[in-house]
């Protein structure tokens, strides 16, 4: 009796500790999965908070030679947008600190004073040379507080620190990094003013119609068509088996969507125009063995293939290298003026040249021969139009579109102030200030925003 009593309680014992180690199990794998959780939401507010802070210093580079108040009250206006945003992803990091108060308090005086300028322009006023020097003082701070976000993304994604690391109490590391000497700040509070509302005028809805393609032409052509094309386009030789996925009719191309699996068993993804049966979308991921080109090489053979493939008078403009490949962007030239609009872009692999890719959306939705006006003021009284700071580079026509799917003849003109590059372009019809682009170069290529 006794034995058996003994026997019933050792039981209970062992499914009492069964029992914990299944909750303490649970509680665990519910622990890990919370936190999983809020690390992957985290790292999304925080590189929200990069990418809005990269926009913030973009426009207030913008704003710092801007010379048209339209165009100003344009980019002061993104600005307070994007400083707002940034503002809200930076609440959102776990960390709470004297330090970062500064940071946000920054964020805030930039959202204030951008929206406070782009009144003033708005009213037709233009900045005086105070606004300007103050929106050059926040440029500088806003390229610091981009720097350390880069730095501490690197850091997170090289696992050199966690965000359990930088929200514990005693590692303050992040918001003394993203700390900013508020000094600059007691100069601008003053000029400070309220406003009961802000209205934006956007874009007239009559301007916003859908294009038609203006560089496919011809019948519409059927699936097997499609693969036909791409067939001859890849070489029938080297390729084994070859699918379609239908149409994609909601893309800015009506195309087929094609894959094919090469004879080597590598994947290309496809896709053929149903109107006129153009390729619209190549692209071929192969490992890039050790690269042995430069840009110049693979940009000639990028135009080979271009000509080759029935799109001359082809301009590179800018470009990107990533993973062993060169991702080059080519718009049309006609008499001399580039045309942005048609644009192409070409991925060429750096170990032998082959071409991995391309993309002709741009082109083939906006291409053909314009009739341009020689009705031009001249290239010196464009250049009345630029910031006096503005130390030219280079010069010369282009066509630009706009956000309304139209088309406007500028003189575009390369240049820099202090260390930012930019590109400033003038209405070659009026002599307004139509568009700036910030001119970023990087180890990986040279990109504008």
């Amino acid at each position: 009796m006794k034995d058996s009593k003994k026997i019933i309680t050792w039981i209970i014992i062992i499914i009492l500790i069964v029992s914990v180690i299944i909750l303490g199990y649970f509680l665990y794998k519910k622990n890990n999965e919370v936190e999983l959780a809020s690390e992957n939401l985290y790292n999304n507010n925080f590189y929200e908070l990069i990418n809005y802070v990269q926009n913030v210093e973009t426009y207030l580079a913008k704003s710092t030679i801007s010379t048209s108040s339209e165009h100003g009250a344009e980019t002061l206006t993104y600005l307070w947008r994007e400083a707002n945003l940034a503002e809200t992803y930076l609440a959102s990091l776990p960390i709470e600190s004297q330090e970062l108060e500064k940071t946000a308090k920054f964020l805030n005086q930039v959202s204030d004073y951008s929206y406070s300028l782009s009144r003033k322009n708005i009213k037709g006023a233009e900045l005086t040379d105070e606004d300007l020097k103050n929106l050059e003082d926040l440029h500088v701070y806003s390229i610091e507080l981009k720097n350390v976000l880069n730095q501490l993304a690197t850091d997170l994604e090289k696992g050199n620190t966690s965000w359990k690391d930088l929200t514990s109490k005693e590692d303050d590391q992040f918001a003394q990094a993203v700390s900013l000497n508020l000094d600059i700040f007691s100069s601008l509070e003053e000029n400070f003013h309220e406003y009961s509302g802000l209205i934006y005028d956007g874009a007239f809805s009559e301007h916003l119609t859908t294009t038609i393609p203006k560089s496919l032409t011809g019948e519409n052509i059927s699936e097997e068509d499609a693969k036909n094309k791409a067939k001859e386009f890849c070489g029938n030789e080297n390729i084994k088996e070859i699918s379609s996925s239908g149409l994609s009719e909601n893309a800015d191309l009506t195309s087929y969507n094609l894959t094919i699996l090469t004879n080597d068993d590598k994947t290309i993804s496809m896709a053929v125009s149903q109107k006129g049966g153009e390729i619209v979308y190549f692209n071929y991921n192969r490992e890039i063995l050790e690269e042995s080109l430069n840009y110049e090489q693979a940009n000639i053979k990028a135009k080979e293939f271009l000509n080759n493939h029935g799109f001359p008078n082809m301009k590179e403009t800018y470009y990107l290298n990533e993973n062993g490949a060169v991702t080059i962007n080519y718009a049309y030239s006609q008499d001399d003026v580039i045309i942005y609009p048609d644009l192409i872009k070409v991925k060429v692999a750096l170990d032998n040249g082959e071409i991995l890719g391309i993309e002709t959306t741009g082109y083939l939705n906006n291409h053909t021969e314009r009739d341009i006006s020689k009705n031009v003021i001249s290239i010196d009284d464009a250049k009345k139009t630029l910031n006096k700071n503005l130390s030219i580079e280079s010069e010369g026509l282009a066509i630009i579109p706009t956000e309304y799917k139209t088309e406007i003849l500028c003189y575009e003109f390369k240049g820099k102030v202090k260390e930012t590059e930019f590109l400033v372009y003038i209405n070659a019809e009026n002599g307004n200030e139509e568009d700036i682009l910030v001119i970023y170069n990087t180890p990986n290529g040279t990109l504008t925003m």
